[in-house]
């Protein structure tokens, strides 16, 4: 009989392969039973999260990551992307709202913003350079960190929940999308391997990796 689930870990966090046949209620049952058994061995740990072998809905992803917290001492800090269409259609979006902030606001601000610094714009921005933990930046549209985010940032402050937050090098201590606010952690332990991007979905914040390549366009658009 084959395992339903399979868990590899690494360094860079957890991958749980999930049989791509069953039901999913039995799937959820099954995430239940490994995760309960295996808590002892995990203890009480914070890690990124990677879900192959079939195709989720985002709510299913949401259940899964429900049914593992619930389950053992795991705190998933973000759930990685590995659907090479989905991260395509995020980088074409993102860069649209990037060449559409170039030709209207032109707001960039180029410098590290460190502890106790504050920005705050009336459109979208994109910082050319680090926010450093303790920092804030505000902004009415997307925020895009060129640089190492560690700070806080809010995005899409006037209600937007279309706006995104996106970094060459991701680990925020918040981060908030309109009304949806997330926070992680204080040692600003870093998401994900490469540029990332958060953005509102399902009413949580979730986040997704961007490809290598997207990186040098972003790097050749500053």
């Amino acid at each position: 009989m084959r395992n339903a689930v399979v868990i590899k870990s690494s360094k860079a966090g957890m991958t749980v392969i999930l049989d791509p046949e069953l039901p999913f209620g039995e799937l959820l049952d099954a995430i239940g039973k490994k995760f309960s058994e295996s808590a002892r061995f995990w203890g009480s740990v914070q890690m990124t999260l990677t879900l192959e072998g079939r195709d989720l809905t985002a709510a299913q992803e949401f259940a899964i990551v429900d049914t593992i917290t619930k389950n053992s001492q795991i705190e998933v800090l973000c759930l990685l992307d590995t659907d090479a269409e989905r991260i395509e259609r995020c980088e074409k979006a993102l860069n649209d709202k990037l060449m559409e902030l170039n030709s209207q606001t032109g707001q960039f601000y180029r410098g590290t913003l460190k502890r106790g610094d504050c920005l705050e714009s009336e459109a979208s921005i994109v910082i050319i350079g680090n926010v450093d933990h303790g920092a804030r930046v505000t902004a009415k549209g997307n925020v895009i960190v060129l640089g190492e985010l560690k700070g806080t940032v809010t995005a899409g402050v006037s209600g937007n929940p279309q706006a995104v937050v996106m970094a060459l090098d991701m680990a925020p201590l918040q981060i908030r999308i309109g009304d949806m606010s997330s926070r992680f952690n204080e040692r600003n332990k870093r998401l994900g391997r490469g540029p990332m991007i958060a953005l509102a979905e399902d009413g949580a914040i979730v986040m997704r990796s961007l490809k290598k390549s997207f990186l040098n366009n972003m790097l050749n658009f500053a």
